[in-house]
């Protein structure tokens, strides 16, 4: 049987290459979220680690709590001068909680293949300590001066991966006797003259370092979702009064629409859009009209919470199309307003989201002025279920 993991550290506080606006790598969107919420929830996944701890550096605490929300996770640790510090530092507050096992995780990996942890834990029944690994598949040279020096066999080498697992006295143990600076934490442990267990890695387990790598990982998660398109309709009368809220843009009009939040025809016809490719009903189901905390409401908070619902479902919003189908007002000189409004709603690019407008060439109620209508489509890529 397993020993039980009670916890994982999760290291947010080395710096290392930043890129995209100098921003640290581990704090980059991935498909929507953080690459550290999608390490964090690599670690969970497959419902062995229990309990996150996260290491980051001193004033970004509450940003790392904020990508972590909903995790189980503990209050984050300030880490230190060097990774090394840092890992003792997370260590140390682990003590109160008493965990048998700990698991160390580079915050920029946001991939934990199925089976690593298992088989980490398989190898910790007799091994203080096991890291996953893969053997160097290509030659290896020592160079100078831009000039090779030595081909440097390769046998027997391995890359190191994280989640590198311990039994949690030990690693804490070595970590206070360590007095020179390790290169991981197994190598903490091999200076105790502790074994450390080398277990099965993977390709897929990617460290992000360089632009190149974020766009590696985002195209092998791309390749494991499906698309899934919702539609959404949605009509509103006419109201003399009130302001008229169309795609989350005031347009200067001297009629508004009538409804029970703020009448934005435009956001609830794509809120539908949203929850019905995610199958999980409509905008009533989740902000019902017969509650007046929605009284006259900002229909953007609508829009928002949807976009949410789909990265909670691990997915991506790969574009949304609104049609307005009014006589009045013109929705032309609004447009691009439009867009820029519900692109950032999304948190989406620009180019993902397109919105139109036709008439009814004068028949029917919107022909007649007495409402607008508004047809929307939405296509969400969701994992595998």
């Amino acid at each position: 049987m397993n020993p039980p993991v009670t916890a994982a550290l999760l290291l947010a506080a080395g710096r290392g290459t930043r890129f995209g606006a100098d921003r640290p790598k581990q704090y980059l969107p991935l498909l929507g979220r953080p690459v550290l919420r999608h390490a964090a929830e690599a670690l969970l996944a497959e419902g062995l680690v229990t309990l996150l701890q996260p290491v980051c550096p001193a004033g970004e605490e509450a940003e790392i709590s904020a990508m972590l929300a909903g995790l189980p996770h503990l209050p984050p640790v300030v880490g230190g001068a060097t990774r090394q510090d840092s890992v003792r530092n997370g260590l140390e507050a682990l003590g109160p909680h008493a965990p048998q096992v700990v698991l160390v995780h580079d915050s920029a990996r946001p991939v934990v293949p199925a089976g690593t942890i298992p088989r980490l834990l398989a190898a910790l029944q007799t091994h203080p300590g096991a890291i996953p690994a893969q053997p160097v598949a290509d030659t290896l040279k020592r160079g100078a001066g831009g000039m090779i020096t030595e081909t440097v066999p390769r046998a027997g080498l391995f890359r190191a991966q994280t989640p590198q697992a311990f039994r949690y006295d030990a690693l804490l143990a070595a970590h206070r006797a360590m007095t020179e600076e390790g290169t991981d934490d197994a190598s903490i442990l091999e200076a105790q003259g502790l074994a450390v267990a080398l277990v099965d890695g993977s390709e897929t387990n990617i460290k992000i370092t360089f632009p190149e790598d974020l766009d590696r990982v985002e195209a092998m998660l791309m390749s494991r979702l499906v698309p899934r398109v919702g539609t959404g309709f949605d009509v509103h009368r006419t109201e003399v009064g009130r302001k008229m809220i169309l795609c989350g843009i005031d347009v200067p009009c001297d009629f508004g629409l009538e409804g029970h939040s703020d009448a934005d025809v435009g956001i609830h016809a794509l809120c539908d859009a949203i929850y019905g490719a995610l199958a999980e009903g409509d905008i009533g189901t989740w902000f019902p009209p017969s509650q007046m905390t929605w009284k006259d409401a900002d229909s953007a908070q609508f829009l928002v919470h949807a976009a949410d619902r789909v990265a909670a479902r691990g997915g991506v919003l790969a574009n949304v199309d609104v049609t307005l189908m009014c006589e009045r007002p013109r929705i032309g000189p609004h447009r691009d307003a439009m867009e820029q409004r519900l692109a950032a709603l999304l948190g989406v690019p620009r180019g993902r989201v397109s919105v139109k407008a036709t008439t009814t060439e004068r028949l029917g109620f919107t022909g007649r002025g007495e409402g607008i209508a508004c047809q929307a489509a939405a296509t969400v890529l969701l994992p595998f279920a």
